[in-house]
């Protein structure tokens, strides 16, 4: 029987995470105690959350007080709840890195943690009793006061936000990497080679479980699967041969042109993922650019620069760390035509991004003159 009791929260009610990403299946904050001789709270939860999280601690504690809160990661998603748990537990240490221990006053500016902070550094342990925590600085995965640790008792490893995914504790079951590979490329796509030098860290550790501070517990299949993904989207790797386009289209003529190429593609045996920027959520563009090899931006000209939603678009990839790479142009212009231009200037910012075949420019609407174009377009992406 295990040690380890989750004490997480869902939060099926938000549908922003960091303001930014949609989360329609909602969030959970992943929250554990480790009861032994001495007892561990890993992590707490987010502000919304902290009452009911409060409310599992206690239940959890069973009149018991703990002895440590480890924190992983400082980010208020998972830290909302320090100050609240000290206040309940005052003579409670807080284990963390050097540097959240540095910037927890960022958070907490009312609450003197100096008495209570226990700062550890590579390779320190933690004895519990039976368990024993071994903790691995994880810098920029993707703070850089992250850390990670290794629980070798039960064989598990607390992963903070790696291996984190959207949606509440029982979303998707079945499909966790589509929600995992939106929530990694958006928030820690730039950061590749620092969570490449945590899997090194943790290649020779035993792992039965991850536990990650967002999304289900993972083991079995599920792990060795999750491990595999994590191995290609950290060195930027291909995960799935096909084409993705994405287009942003004003009055739909771009649109036009766009489809007729996917169908064009399709039609040579290539799988194709399609995305209008106008109206699909750029998160999910964004993980596509990262999971497909190749890629085709149609965009119109619009005020003598690029449309917007295509700006947005390359500029998310470009501070997302978009590597490795093949692109396509297509570009549409009643009288100006500019937008290959400005898309070419944003990809050349990206690190190993080849632009493939001519540039197709289309005016107005798309006219059957211009399909040998899109044809010869597609087979310049597609390597025929």
């Amino acid at each position: 029987m295990s040690d380890i009791v989750y004490i997480g929260q869902d939060d099926p009610e938000i549908r922003l995470f960091e303001s930014q990403y949609k989360v329609p299946y909602g969030m959970c904050y992943n929250s554990y105690v480790i009861l032994d001789d001495k007892i561990a709270v890993m992590d707490t939860s987010d502000q919304r959350t902290v009452a009911s999280w409060k409310e599992s601690l206690a239940k959890a504690l069973g009149g018991r007080k703990p002895d440590y809160l480890v924190v992983h990661h400082l980010e208020p998603d998972h830290a909302g709840g320090i100050a609240e748990f000290l206040a309940l537990y005052p003579g409670a240490k807080v284990v963390c890195s050097a540097r959240a221990a540095q910037m927890m006053p960022q958070f907490f500016p009312s609450t003197d943690f100096s008495a209570n902070v226990i700062p550890v550094k590579e390779g320190d342990t933690l004895s519990l009793g039976r368990h024993t925590l071994r903790f691995f600085m994880a810098p920029m995965v993707h703070w850089p006061e992250v850390m990670v640790s290794y629980d070798d008792a039960e064989r598990v490893l607390f992963s903070a936000d790696g291996f984190g995914k959207f949606g509440t504790r029982g979303a998707d079951p079945d499909d966790w990497a589509c929600e995992a590979r939106r929530y990694y490329f958006n928030i820690c796509g730039k950061y590749g080679q620092p969570v490449q030098t945590l899997l090194q860290k943790v290649a020779a550790l035993q792992i039965d479980r991850i536990l990650p501070l967002h999304g289900p517990d993972l083991e079995g299949e599920a792990l060795a699967e999750a491990l595999r993904l994590y191995g290609i989207w950290s060195s930027y790797g291909v995960e799935a041969e096909g084409v993705f386009v994405a287009y942003a289209s004003i009055h739909g003529c771009t649109a036009e042109a766009a489809g007729r190429l996917a169908d064009i593609i399709r039609a040579k045996g290539v799988k194709v993922s399609v995305a209008d920027l106008c109206r699909d959520d750029q998160a999910e563009a964004v993980e596509d650019a990262f999971k497909y090899g190749k890629m085709v931006l149609a965009a119109s000209s619009y005020d003598g620069g690029l449309f917007p939603p295509m700006f947005d678009f390359l500029h998310h990839l470009q501070i997302k760390g978009f590597q490795k790479r093949e692109v396509a142009l297509v570009e549409n212009g009643s009288w100006a035509p500019v937008a290959a231009r400005e898309m070419t200037k944003m990809v050349a910012e990206m690190k190993d991004v080849a632009i493939k075949g001519q540039t197709v420019t289309i005016r107005g609407r798309l006219k059957e003159s211009d399909v040998p174009a899109l044809e010869a377009l597609a087979d310049a992406i597609i390597g025929s």
